[in-house]
């Protein structure tokens, strides 16, 4: 065989590069997101964040810059997995698919209270790019439930306003529960989604144009 019929059966060496460094940026950000689940921010330094990860420190230098960049990575990939926990329902009808949402919320917030913490409260101390971050998944959050009650994004203003003030509360709610832990998670989901269906009945008596789901 030539060696252009080689190159031709094999991936180019140039994408198994991407593709090495993309795992290895992966697993650094796995590694860093079990670090900062047991410790906090300013605990941890960038020597020890090598020694954990078995890795020369240049190494995470290379990938992120320096320590706040591997944090924010961190968040970013936290932020990614909740949308995804929360906005992979929309295949199921309204009622199911609005509680497996919250359910998936909660879920997540459970077993990932660090990075839950971090996203809800602004990350370490007031830091703007992760309250950014933060806005990005309060929109995800916020189209996955206007998808569900109205079939599109677009909502009145009014709607928004009443939403994002549910939102709040479920933050609040989910704060407080993977603190105290002694309420049933699904005790929690019900709750969190009979209060959504008042809002949506509130929404609907100020728009009625924009009514809310039927009751189940």
């Amino acid at each position: 065989m030539n060696n252009s019929q080689q190159r031709g059966t094999t991936a180019p060496r140039g994408a198994r590069a991407t593709e090495r460094s993309q795992a290895r940026r992966a697993e650094l950000i796995a590694t860093g997101r079990k670090l900062f689940a047991d410790t906090s921010y300013d605990a941890l330094s960038m020597d020890d964040i090598a020694r954990q990860a078995g890795v020369a420190k240049g190494l995470i230098y290379y990938y992120f810059s320096n320590k706040r960049g591997y944090y924010l990575a961190i968040i970013e990939d936290a932020v990614a997995e909740l949308v995804e926990r929360a906005g992979g329902t929309h295949d199921l009808p309204p009622v199911e698919r609005v509680q497996r949402t919250v359910d998936g919320y909660l879920r997540y917030a459970e077993h990932h209270q660090a990075a839950y913490r971090a996203i809800v409260s602004g990350g370490v101390g007031f830091d703007a790019e992760v309250l950014a971050i933060r806005d990005t998944v309060r929109a995800e959050l916020l189209a996955t439930i206007a998808r569900g009650a109205w079939g599109r994004e677009d909502i009145p203003p009014l709607a928004r306003t009443a939403l994002v003030g549910w939102l709040a509360g479920v933050e609040g709610a989910t704060l407080d529960w993977i603190t105290e832990r002694k309420v049933p998670r699904e005790t929690v989901v019900a709750l969190l989604v009979r209060g959504l269906g008042d809002t949506l009945r509130l929404v609907e008596e100020y728009e009625p144009s924009w009514p809310a789901p039927p009751r189940p």
